[in-house]
């Protein structure tokens, strides 16, 4: 399965499952986690960078724990949208993870997400910068997973099996 189109994460997700963010960073890594409607991304917390076995391990708790059913990863494209070393590094770790557990993934441009968020802890919440400092990871990533729930197609109509009666 593994990295999938947008347009194809409803089909590919089981009923009520929901989707993790996850914000890659070089110290941490924030994690968000969507409703079972996808609709709204909320942060959920922050694993400080360690071997990724380690940190493969607290996000797969994670998995099993809030009924994940795929994963969204920001991907840290330069501001002229190339690539540059470490989406190659995002997309090595996000391979990594789905050896582990093989989820439906898309990746979003995560680009001024950190500095998106963080104006907003500042303008709309005052907040400290130690108190930004403890969440602005798992906002980021609540910031992508937001942006990738906002931009995914509306799934298409189960069939009810309901068949109506032919027009005479």
């Amino acid at each position: 399965m593994a990295i999938c189109k947008p347009a194809d994460l409803h089909r590919l997700l089981g009923p009520g499952a929901r989707l993790m963010g996850l914000d890659f960073g070089t110290k941490t890594i924030g994690i968000a986690v969507s409703d079972a409607a996808l609709r709204v991304a909320s942060p959920v917390t922050i694993i400080r960078r360690r071997k990724f076995s380690e940190d493969a391990a607290e996000i797969l708790a994670l998995v099993g724990s809030r009924n994940i059913g795929g994963f969204v990863v920001g991907l840290p494209l330069n501001m002229d949208g190339t690539e540059g070393p470490r989406c190659q590094s995002t997309r090595d770790l996000t391979a990594e993870l789905l050896l582990r557990h093989d989820l439906p993934t898309i990746f979003q441009d995560e680009r001024m997400s950190t500095q998106a968020v963080e104006r907003a802890m500042i303008s709309e919440a005052d907040l400290t910068r130690g108190k930004r400092k403890k969440s602005i990871d798992s906002a980021a990533a609540a910031w992508i997973l937001q942006a990738a729930l906002d931009a995914l197609p509306e799934p298409a109509p189960r069939s009810t099996g309901f068949a109506p009666p032919a027009p005479e």
